[in-house]
């Protein structure tokens, strides 16, 4: 009797361990250039049942997850999703900045080492992800797995497919606009494989440039949207905004199949090249899990010309649902319903029309950075005369000229606080900004800071951010034109994001607990059983993983 008792209380006390959970066959991860997350409320009425609608339905959604830094751009975005941290670390600072080292641009996934494979456009393919100075939860997976698993990733947008696929990907495929077809770099092969080629051939690109552009709905339906005819809008072409849109007349002077990335007909073909990746590479038939990123560009190339309450916005989103939705089914069909794991997420959001908001007697407005520039010069010659001292004006950063002030080290650094301060006070009397952050303010602050400094800390790094930071008065941005939108500040309109998870070991439900964009990365590692990207500041997601 006393053995049974204590053979009852030793399995009380013994911790019980279980083998860990089956892996997914493949991860496929969706992101949505320039979603806002309002939208899957705004259209919710007019979407299908079995795209956006099934995801949320079936899988887990963050009502309140947001990109925890600026600018809230493409690049960084794409880069802050797949390493679990944000700029300051990964060092993705912009889609484009001041090389302080060589004097020259710098292009986020920009390498003159590589090549085009795919095209004879020379240009296109000169790309890798050698910008991104840590790991991402793809070279994770391959890590792990001894790199048995294939990673792949295929956008419009060759930024969208390069930092997703990291560093140990199989491949990388973005458009070339210039040919219709999907190119790639050296970095990853020397020849497309035949699977690609043959993709290609099938010229789609004049199947979808042949038609009409209109919409999925007759027009008067489109009551989440305003009017088709507005002047917030820009063209597409040289004068046409509203629609139907002849593509066929239109490719003839919009430089042929680069007006493909201008239609929701580019998410069409996005998704059947994804179906060829599937099937040409066997994803997800193989003992190890495989990963697949996929990003779709035309909602923010569209989104930029027109604005968020456009007729063009909704099409486009009404038009996505559906190509999510085969995108599932594909998956269901090659990989089996429950054997595959889905996260869905974007890069950024957008900013209503400032010109709209200011109709609107809401406050906004645009800085106009020529003649701003032009004062600051003006100013600055009197205390520096004859001395160029800013070296370049990049997104929001200022680069000074730190040569400007070596000529005498005994007051160089004296001289170089001075402009610093100069240049700051000069902007903070300027209408439409709200603040100014010096180099030596976001170096010293502290990496889990909030409020509006936390996000420029967050997104700035030491050795490739400029000396100052700008940031706008919310409803604010730098341009010359009324038509359009733009993205890239710290507020909600441009940091709430959707995120997702469907499939695979994922319980239905839904949390609004904030979080932010790099908790992506530790929960994907959690799920799969493998290490964080080595630079990760995110957390895992606590609420996917509660009983």
């Amino acid at each position: 009797m006393r053995a049974l008792v204590l053979f009852f209380l030793v399995a009380l006390i013994t911790p019980v361990f279980s083998q860990p959970a089956e892996r997914p066959r493949i991860v496929v991860g969706i992101m949505v250039d320039q979603m806002r997350q309002e939208y899957l409320y705004r259209y919710w009425d007019k979407l299908g049942d079995h795209g956006f609608k099934r995801l949320v339905n079936q899988g887990f959604t963050l009502h309140n997850a947001h990109f925890n830094y600026a600018p809230t751009v493409t690049g960084p975005g794409h880069a802050s999703v797949y390493t679990g941290t944000t700029p300051a670390i990964h060092g993705i600072i912009e889609n484009s900045w001041f090389d302080k080292v060589t004097g020259k641009g710098a292009y986020c996934a920009g390498d003159d080492a590589q090549q085009t494979v795919g095209s004879e456009t020379t240009s296109v393919g000169k790309m890798s992800p050698h910008r991104m100075l840590t790991t991402t939860i793809t070279d994770e997976l391959k890590i792990a797995t001894q790199k048995r698993s294939k990673v792949i990733g295929i956008s419009f947008k060759d930024r969208g497919s390069v930092l997703p696929a990291g560093h140990l990907a199989d491949g990388a495929y973005w458009y070339d606009g210039n040919t219709g077809r999907f190119v790639t770099s050296t970095y990853y092969m020397s020849k497309l494989p035949a699977w690609a080629e043959k993709f290609n051939g099938l010229n789609l690109p004049d199947k979808y440039l042949s038609g009409t552009w209109n919409t999925l709905l007759p027009i008067d339906q489109y009551t989440e949207s305003g009017p088709d005819v507005s002047p917030y809008e820009g063209k597409l072409g040289e004068n046409k905004s509203t629609f139907p849109y002849d593509l066929k007349e239109l490719r003839k002077t919009n430089g042929n199949f680069n007006l493909l990335s201008q239609t929701p007909f580019a998410n069409d073909y996005l998704t059947e090249f994804f179906k060829a990746v599937i099937d040409g590479e066997k994803m997800g038939s193989g003992k190890d899990t495989d990963f697949l990123a996929i990003s779709y560009s035309a909602p923010d190339i569209i989104g930029h010309r027109v604005s968020p309450q456009s007729v063009e916005v909704q099409d486009v989103y009404m038009r996505l649902d559906k190509n999510i939705e085969d995108l599932l089914k594909k998956l269901d069909q090659t990989v089996g319903a429950g054997n595959y794991l889905v996260f869905l997420t974007t890069d950024h959001g957008v900013a209503e029309v400032p010109q709209f908001l200011v109709d609107s007697k809401a406050p906004a407005g645009y800085i106009r950075s020529s003649q701003l520039g032009a004062e600051l010069k003006e100013l600055l010659n009197q205390y520096f005369p004859g001395r160029e001292v800013i070296r370049s004006v990049s997104g929001d950063q200022i680069f000074l000229n730190h040569e400007a002030f070596n000529t005498d080290p005994r007051a160089g650094g004296v001289e170089l606080m001075l402009a610093t301060e100069i240049i700051s006070n000069f902007l903070m009397q300027q209408k439409g900004i709200a603040n100014v952050f010096t180099r030596h303010q976001l170096r010293m602050g502290d990496f889990n800071e909030g409020g509006i400094k936390g996000m420029a800390i967050r997104g700035y790094h030491p050795k490739r951010s400029g000396d100052l930071i700008v940031v706008l008065e919310p409803g604010w941005f730098e341009s010359s034109r009324i038509q359009g939108t733009t993205h890239g500040s710290p507020y909600t309109y441009d940091t709430h994001a959707p995120i997702i998870f469907f499939g695979k070991g994922i319980k239905h439900g839904s949390s609004v607990q904030y979080h932010t964009i790099t908790d992506i990365a530790p929960t994907l590692s959690m799920l799969l059983k493998i290490k964080f990207p080595n630079g990760c500041t995110g957390q895992p997601i606590g609420e996917l993983f509660e009983k």
